[in-house]
């Protein structure tokens, strides 16, 4: 092998090192996500969740799709992930999972989940770093030609609190925060400045109660409390120094699927795509969200089942009157 073949192969070996993930190609320049949420599914019972999958999908055509948390609540649960994946993959689409507080309560831990599932021919999900709290933190990297434009951050915002005295849900571990800033200033340095970015997990940060409360532009409905972790452990401050997330996509809570901007930040739901074998009073559907390449900024809107499109966003007029 050549001098030139071995600098070429080991710099593409430390763009796999950095990422550890796959890159996904832009299409003539857009990248289009479609997010489902707090399925809840359950053999027969969720037939209606199905039928949307594929409803959606085929509608959108999107690049990824992003599986936010709560997505199986039956034994066996591996049966369930198949039933919702092969709905997914018969689009031969990309798709990308962490999971909720709800995922490893069946038969499976979240390690032998997502080792299950991460075989899967489309799938683009990973365990992540072995050496810092929860299962499924990782990258993936968009690229509309020779760079990478976008990134995805995909993390486990686990499940409940283990601390004594502390009720309700579990938050990112400070391991993670660092873990998230490492990668970012990582991405930063090599790229010559931030690569926009959006970030993917189930349980809300606590900032969107604060968002909320500040009476902030919302699109979209509040119909319940949101639930965050009773303590703040640093990743919206750590989004914002880092200064490459333009956005974070949760579930969690199936009656909110609104989107907000907060101190720069833009902070949305998805739409809850179950239906009766969990609570809810909206109709199911899914977030679409549409990156454009040399823009930072994306689209975003609803599709509700029967094809509805509502509370389409543009991130750039937000706040324009």
């Amino acid at each position: 092998m050549s001098r030139k073949s071995i600098v070429f192969f080991l710099m593409l070996f430390s763009s796999y090192m950095l990422s550890g993930q796959k890159v996904l190609n832009m299409n003539e320049g857009k990248f289009k996500i479609v997010q489902f949420t707090d399925i809840h599914y359950v053999a027969n019972a969720s037939r209606e969740s199905i039928e949307l999958i594929k409803e959606v999908l085929a509608a959108e055509k999107p690049d990824l799709v992003a599986l936010t948390g709560d997505i199986v609540t039956m034994k066996p649960c591996f049966q369930g992930w198949d039933d919702v994946l092969n709905a997914i993959e018969e689009f031969k689409v990309p798709w990308a999972a962490v999971f909720g507080n709800h995922d490893d309560e069946q038969d499976k831990t979240r390690g032998e989940i997502m080792e299950y599932i991460a075989k899967r021919k489309y799938s683009v999900a990973s365990a992540g770093p072995g050496d810092i709290k929860g299962t499924g933190n990782y990258i993936i990297e968009v690229s509309g030609g020779t760079n990478t434009d976008f990134l995805l951050y995909f993390m486990d915002s686990n499940a409940y609190s283990s601390l004594e005295g502390v009720k309700g849900y579990a938050w990112f571990g400070h391991d993670q925060v660092n873990w998230y800033r490492k990668s970012s200033a990582e991405y930063t340095e090599k790229n010559g400045g931030a690569i926009p970015a959006l970030a993917f997990f189930h349980i809300p940060l606590n900032e969107y109660s604060d968002m909320t409360l500040a009476r902030k532009k919302m699109v979209g409905m509040k119909n319940e409390r949101e639930c965050p972790p009773a303590i703040n452990p640093g990743m919206f401050l750590a989004m914002r120094e880092c200064g490459d997330v333009m956005a974070t996509f949760t579930g969690h809570d199936h009656d909110n699927d609104y989107i907000g901007e907060y101190n720069g930040l833009f902070l949305a739901y998805g739409r809850f795509s179950g239906t009766k074998t969990t609570y809810t009073h909206m109709t199911h559907g899914a977030r679409i969200i549409e990156l454009s390449k040399g823009e930072k900024g994306f689209k975003t809107w609803i599709r509700l089942k029967g094809n509805q499109v509502i509370n389409t966003v543009n991130s750039e007029d937000f706040n324009k009157k």
